[in-house]
């Protein structure tokens, strides 16, 4: 439905038949082929050749259809008015024709014919009639004439001239009345012109800004947040959070190594990776994973499932994850000196039996202590509300990363972006380092966020 409602603004509306519309209607119709052979086609391992188009496509297409459907109004306004326009003028220019002939373009022909008992006139004889023909008026055709025949009589006769002795007037009126129409479909065919051509260059522009911006390197959020419990000697506790690396087809080592520099930039006490590392295998994509080994933190670094791991293999991941000194934290907590730190799986291992386990990881603690939870997406808070933790960190929504699609998300998950409060638990939301899908990001970039634990 999307690629018909676009064909139809952007190919059937301002395009004429002919060559150019049935070649946009080509062209409309692969787009909307490559996109579910994109969707299939890149986890079945097809790789770069075809994630950049048809990603690139899927993006583009998402904000044509955003500002096309913003300037539906507009372009309804517009229309109701070249309507209104063009049945108006028909009016006024049928008025001008009928002054035009009244003064001028018409004319009339009389004939008097007179009877006598001795006649005059241009013939005579004993019993005759004469008839006079006078025309009047400014025709071609008038004139005058006389002629005589037996017991005729006499009258008058008006008529119109013949339309071929009018001039050219009459002869376009016709066309004259269809001109105002041809000029109203004239006009709509420029607005949706216009439209397109606007859509068009907006649409490329905002999706090569996402391109830029999700291609770039992941920027640093700094926040300070406090924790009742947190003891004085642990004030300052820096952590470092990222999520939603999202290794797969379109990124490569470079991307890992940049995040990688990032969090070590900062000199973080605990890592905390919270999901979605990976959009593949490890035979595919362990090498872009490598060097993860390189996290520095006094404290370790610790990992998460999110919902793509199910899609990827976990099991072989989490063994790989650990391979390279992150620990997966599946549904188990640990003590780090005064400070609880806890995991769940994610609610996407529910359909294959690795769902998250909040009793396991949350129920048997010191609720005297604090206790920081990993648990990829913002919507886990809900269940972990009644166990008490004093802050939840997640991942999972990209901030949106197309904006206006935020909107949507929120009406999935309580928190999109930054600190929320999800029953009462403390959520913080970071944006993620990399991207799903389309390479792009608009409104949401790329995020590494350090967040340091202050005691009040």
């Amino acid at each position: 439905m999307i690629h018909l409602y676009l064909w139809k603004r952007l190919v059937r509306d301002p395009l004429r038949k002919g060559l150019a519309r049935r070649l946009g209607t080509a062209a409309v119709v692969l787009l909307a082929l490559l996109v579910p052979t994109t969707l299939i086609g890149t986890r079945a391992g097809f790789g770069k050749w075809l994630a950049w188009p048809g990603y690139l496509w899927l993006a583009l297409m998402f904000y044509l259809l955003v500002i096309l459907a913003a300037l539906e109004i507009p372009r309804l306004i517009a229309n109701l008015w070249i309507r209104a326009r063009s049945r108006s003028e028909p009016d006024s220019n049928s008025a001008a024709n009928v002054g035009a002939s009244a003064s001028g373009d018409s004319g009339a022909s009389v004939g008097v014919g007179v009877k006598g008992d001795s006649g005059a006139g241009a013939g005579a004889s004993g019993d005759s009639s004469a008839s006079v023909g006078v025309g009047v008026g400014s025709g071609a055709s008038s004139g005058a004439g006389a002629s005589a025949g037996a017991d005729s009589g006499a009258g008058v006769s008006v008529g119109d001239v013949a339309p071929s002795s009018r001039g050219g007037s009459d002869a376009s009126a016709p066309s004259e009345a269809l001109m105002p129409e041809a000029r109203g479909v004239e006009r709509r065919l420029l607005l949706a012109r216009g439209a397109a051509i606007f859509a068009g260059l907006t649409a490329a522009g905002i999706t090569g800004y996402g391109v830029k911006t999700a291609l770039g390197g992941p920027r640093l959020d700094r926040v300070q947040l406090p924790l009742a419990k947190l003891p004085r000697a642990m004030d300052g506790t820096r952590l470092a959070v990222v999520s939603d690396i999202h290794l797969g087809p379109l990124t490569g080592v470079r991307h890992t190594e940049r995040i990688v520099e990032l969090i070590n930039s900062v000199n973080a006490d605990i890592v905390c990776i919270v999901g979605d590392l990976v959009d593949g295998n490890v035979a595919e994509l362990g090498k872009a994973a490598a060097p993860l080994a390189g996290i520095q933190a006094r404290r370790g670094a610790y990992f998460v499932t999110g919902n793509h791991e199910y899609y990827s293999g976990f099991q072989e991941w989490m063994a790989e994850v650990a391979r390279l000194g992150v620990r997966p934290l599946r549904n188990e907590r640990l003590e780090l000196d005064g400070l609880d730190l806890a995991g769940v799986n994610d609610l996407g291992g529910v359909e294959v039996g690795d769902g998250p386990d909040f009793e396991r990881a949350l129920g048997d603690r010191d609720p005297a202590r604090p206790v920081v939870l990993m648990a990829h997406q913002p919507l886990a808070a809900r269940d972990a509300a009644p166990y008490g933790v004093d802050l939840q960190v997640s991942g999972h929504t990209h901030g949106g990363q197309m904006a206006p699609f935020n909107l949507l998300v929120k009406l999935e998950q309580p928190v999109v972006s930054g600190l929320g409060k999800v029953d009462g638990v403390p959520v913080y939301v970071t944006n993620g380092a990399g991207f799903w899908g389309p390479p792009v990001r608009v409104g949401a970039p790329p995020q590494v966020s350090v967040i340091d634990l202050r005691t009040p």
